[in-house]
């Protein structure tokens, strides 16, 4: 998230999208409705019509798969017709920038694209550079070289009517809903998976951005482009480095074309080679000086062309590479999906481990129906993991807050929390090889590891001063803030952009203090801590004109305080230095993380000087694997033509089907129905704790399937009847429910229908059901390796009275 819950209620427009926020997250919701209250619209934008629908004032039903298009086509409206912010753009934006002249779009692939490695060669989708390296302004923004002009040329294609022959959106509601934003600021966008689960996930986001930076909705109060996660602490978990390419802090994790940190930084550049630093340091202490490279050769180095995604997992265990599978609070064999190849993959491992509180699908997979448990040769391991009630730790939701919970009771049997179970593990794998003069046991032996707590754990993330330190900080004393942490091993800190959280030893995640809220804002400085700095909104650097004044179109959160000649307000300013004003480089650097310093319309090739560095840039921009800028892509598996360039017809950086005769793709001649799939609000992800729940059993008791009411009238089928829904993967019987919930649209002249299923349902638990993920498809955005669950082809025949009920159901249901 870019804001914060709370902030939504000073939105004017609320654009959800992929998201059925007022049932999956109902506590933020109240926040959506008090805007509404107080004269927000509010947009829905899904395939089905949920209770989000019902409270929008304005819904309009989108084919899965063609977000791009939509948004696309209301960014060109406002381009043609001048409803973007000119001075946020000039201001805020790389608008003016000058692009390299060799860049190109045609017939669906930008310039450098090479079709036998199915990969960019993105040399020419940057700028043109001065003398210092910096990138060249164009005077206006009717240079035809500056990267306005360049959107203008590229959107023009996008035209409402385009937009519905490609989304089923009606022309005159997708013009709507774009001069609703446009008169209604600021305002907010709100997403989820149904956003994220495509192979153009990254560049439905990327549409959102320039949205939002066209409109100027980004920094101020009730604006931003926020992702509303799906569990207490996926963002947590994200900001300590679960994502395979990252380490914690989201700093690259080095590949095997990085041996050195001489060459990671040559990469990512000297700001970022502070932060990792700092890590090492946490990492490995006084074993990590600047004479070995702080310990970097110890960090095992992926390999760039390898997989590691969670499709890359499953397939790497298929192919015999990977011996042992340790899983964490997941249920891949009913969350992932293509479950044929998951299933098989599990049975080639010598070692499943399972920590978990229920003995889960996954934990059981040698136990599936119609499988022989002697066949499977995969030894399985249990543990018993603790509830968050029943474990001391801190939480951080979508908005960055980290909250500190604590026990309510202790854990039931043998169960343990999951810190202390890998505290456990790694001191027993350390004495086994305490001896060893094996390098790769170097890193085990030689890192630091002294966790009594889970507050210790949360003091190494926090940080300290390992000696004393110019600003003051004496030696041993844990840092307050970001600019504290040093780049030459005088300080340490796990995760950087958690600095501050424990300042100057003081949990700070535990406070409580609901009522004091500068500004009136919401935005409760003492409550809880919000990474970074404790600051609620970020970029707000963007919410002020040139010369430090907030824009009169936006709530005042900081400024320029010329007589006290320093950045100030309700919030932390987000500038690189207090007292670097309006009129300074730095002080113009609205967005600081990027290294061109302005937000990106355009996601250029950059690497910013570093004055200090000869050879090494300050930053460098990170750049999207499938393009500069969002291009509507169908589905892998769509029931129709690109109708912008044919021969494109699929994200061209995809490379799918991966493992042969596992995935196999459908065409719409056998399978002529689009499959969305989503969760449920009474039943959560895979299942595992809420199919155990006996009351959330007895008001959701098995899964459905929901077709159009036109749908049920050709199969001659009723609520209640049960049906077989196939694809190229697998088929299932399960009961359908025929509602206007799910409508066919009309698409370039040609119906489709659209079809939706919970995946919340295994063979384990309480409560049992068919796993949709038989029926899903694995391909996955190449550059975030998120699966396309979302949008597949099946299809659905109506079957005898009962008949196929036996399938998903062993024996009686509990």
């Amino acid at each position: 998230m870019t804001n914060h819950w709370v902030d939504m209620q000073h939105s004017r427009a609320i654009l959800v999208e992929g998201s059925n926020v007022a049932e999956n997250h109902p506590m933020a919701f109240k926040w959506i409705r008090k805007a509404q209250e107080d004269g927000a619209i509010i947009i829905h934008v899904d395939p089905r019509y949920t209770r989000t629908s019902a409270t929008a004032d304005i819904y309009a039903r989108i084919r899965p798969g063609t977000d791009a298009a939509f948004l696309n086509a209301m960014i060109n409206h406002l381009l043609v017709h001048g409803l973007y912010d000119e001075d946020y753009v000039t201001t805020h934006t790389n608008a003016l920038f000058l692009g390299d002249e060799g860049f190109d779009f045609r017939d669906g692939l930008f310039s450098g694209f090479d079709e036998e490695k199915r990969k960019y060669d993105n040399r020419t989708w940057g700028y043109q550079l001065d003398d210092s390296g910096r990138p060249r302004m164009a005077e206006s923004l009717d240079d035809p070289g500056c990267i306005f002009a360049r959107l203008r040329k590229y959107f023009s294609r996008y035209t409402l009517e385009m937009g519905e022959r490609i989304t089923g959106i009606p022309a005159a509601e997708i013009q709507r809903i774009a001069e609703t934003m446009a008169k209604n600021r600021p305002g907010t966008i709100l997403y989820a998976l149904g956003m994220t689960q495509h192979t153009t996930g990254v560049q439905g986001i990327r549409a959102f951005t320039i949205l939002q930076l066209l409109l100027g909705n980004i920094g101020k109060p009730g604006s931003g482009v926020n992702a509303l996660r799906g569990e207490p602490n996926v963002q947590g978990a994200c900001d300590m480095g679960v994502l395979n390419n990252y380490t914690p802090g989201y700093l690259d994790y080095p590949s095997h074309t990085e041996p050195t940190l001489a060459a990671w930084t040559d990469k990512n550049g000297t700001m970022r080679r502070k932060y990792l630093v700092n890590m090492l340091k946490a990492f490995f202490g006084d074993a990590a000086t600047p004479e070995n490279d702080f310990c970097y050769a110890w960090l095992p180095k992926k390999s760039a062309a390898k997989d590691y995604s969670s499709s890359g997992i499953f397939e790497s265990a298929l192919a015999g590479d990977m011996k042992l599978l340790w899983v964490t609070g997941q249920n891949p064999a009913v969350s992932s999906p293509n479950l044929k190849l998951v299933f098989e993959a599990l049975g080639k491992l010598e070692t499943l481990v399972v920590q978990e509180l229920w003995e889960t699908e996954t934990a059981c997979f040698w136990q599936r129906p119609d499988v022989d448990p002697k066949s499977i040769a995969t030894e399985v391991f249990l543990l018993p993991a603790s509830f968050f009630m029943e474990k001391n730790g801190s939480i951080t939701n979508s908005g960055a807050m980290v909250q500190w919970r604590h026990a309510a009771v202790k854990p039931p049997g043998l169960s343990k929390p999951d810190g202390e179970i890998w505290d456990y593990v790694f001191r027993r794998v350390r004495d086994h090889v305490h001896d060893s003069k094996e390098p790769k046991d170097e890193i085990i032996n030689k890192a630091l590891w002294t966790y009594t707590t889970a507050e210790d754990v949360l003091r190494e993330i926090n940080g300290k001063a390992l000696r004393d330190l110019p600003s003051g900080v004496k030696a041993g004393e844990l840092v307050s803030k970001i600019a504290e942490l040093q780049a030459d091993g005088s300080t340490s800190s796990g995760c950087w952009i958690y600095a501050g959280v424990f300042s100057r030893g003081e949990n700070l995640s535990k406070r409580r203090d609901s009522r004091t809220d500068p500004g009136n804002l919401g935005l409760y400085p003492n409550f809880g801590w919000t990474w970074p700095n404790n600051m609620r909104v970020l970029y707000n650097r963007a919410s002020c004109d040139r010369h430090g004044k907030p824009y009169p179109d936006s709530k005042a959160i900081v400024w320029w305080d010329e007589n006290e000649k320093r950045w100030t307000g309700h919030d932390i300013p987000d500038v690189p230095s207090l007292t670097d004003g309006p009129d300074t480089p730095n002080g113009r650097r609205s967005f600081h993380m990027n290294a061109e310093g302005v937000g990106r319309l355009f996601a250029a090739v950059y690497e910013d000087p570093d004055p200090k560095e000869e050879t090494c840039p300050r930053d460098a921009s990170y750049v999207p694997k499938d393009g500069p800028l969002p291009e509507m892509y169908e589905p892998v598996e769509s029931p129709v033509a690109n109708v912008l360039h044919p021969e494109v017809r699929h994200n061209p950086v995809l490379k799918y089907p991966r493992v042969k005769g596992l995935q196999v793709i459908g065409t719409v001649a056998d399978f002529p129905y689009v499959l969305m799939t989503s969760t449920l609000a009474e039943h959560w992800c895979g299942g595992a704790t809420t199919r155990n729940i006996p009351w959330l059993n007895e008001l959701v008791p098995e899964p459905t399937i929901e077709i159009p009411i036109s749908l049920g009238q050709k199969l001659g089928v009723k609520t209640g009847d049960m049906v077989k829904v196939s694809s190229a993967r697998g088929e299932l019987t399960v009961k359908a429910v025929v509602t206007p919930r799910m409508k066919p649209l009309r698409v370039d002249g040609q119906e489709v229908t659209i079809l939706w299923m919970p995946y919340n349902w295994g063979f384990k638990g309480l409560s049992k059901g068919v796993s949709v993920n038989h029926l899903t498809i694995d391909a996955v955005d190449p550059g975030a390796g998120t699966q396309e669950s979302k949008a597949c082809l099946v299809n659905v025949v109506k079957v005898g009275d009962g008949g196929g009920a036996k399938s998903w159901f062993r024996g009686k249901r509990s």
